[in-house]
């Protein structure tokens, strides 16, 4: 990046023109995207290596995960599915494991019968302490000191940028984001 637009980058949220992104930087683009779904793919590995060391081996680690996002809530499927991005038959299987794993309970609304309510059942919520106290080791091998702390702070709003960019440009594609 040149130091012309690096002095203005600071004071402008975004560029003005697609054309305005180097070589490098498009390269840097397109290495983060890929490392994004390398980095999901060995999560997954890390969870699934952690259900085998607690000897769970009747879920994955997908439907680990969708136990942490039903934590201590009673979510509808909706809420679920839009809280984990996942697509209506992937959720609907992977629900359907954890119930007949016994992980989850799924129950109709008290407000309105036609929604199905999920909540976690006393496994799902051994199974949720065991993965958040998981989550708390990995969270201090990353975080070790105060600047490690920053640059966690600094990646996570990077992230959940990109997370807002990419949802605009899907909810609103073909409509001109130019």
């Amino acid at each position: 990046m040149s130091t012309q637009r690096r002095a203005g980058a600071e004071s402008k949220p975004a560029l003005d023109k697609p054309d305005a992104v180097d070589a490098a930087e498009l390269a840097e683009y397109h290495g983060l995207a890929r490392l994004i779904e390398r980095m999901h793919r060995r999560f997954l590995d890390v969870v699934r290596a952690g259900l085998l060391r607690q000897g769970i081996d009747d879920i994955g680690p997908v439907q680990a995960l969708m136990v942490m996002l039903i934590g201590d809530d009673e979510p509808s499927v909706r809420d679920l599915m839009e809280r984990g991005y996942y697509l209506g038959s992937n959720a609907s299987y992977s629900l359907k494991i954890l119930v007949e794993a016994g992980y989850i309970d799924r129950g109709a609304s008290q407000r309105d019968r036609r929604t199905a309510r999920l909540r976690l059942t006393d496994k799902g919520r051994t199974l949720r302490d065991e993965l958040f106290k998981l989550e708390q080791v990995q969270a201090s091998a990353l975080v070790r000191n105060e600047a490690e702390a920053a640059d966690l702070k600094a990646a996570y709003r990077t992230l959940r940028r990109l997370d807002r960019i990419w949802g605009d440009m899907v909810r609103y594609a073909g409509q001109g984001l130019d």
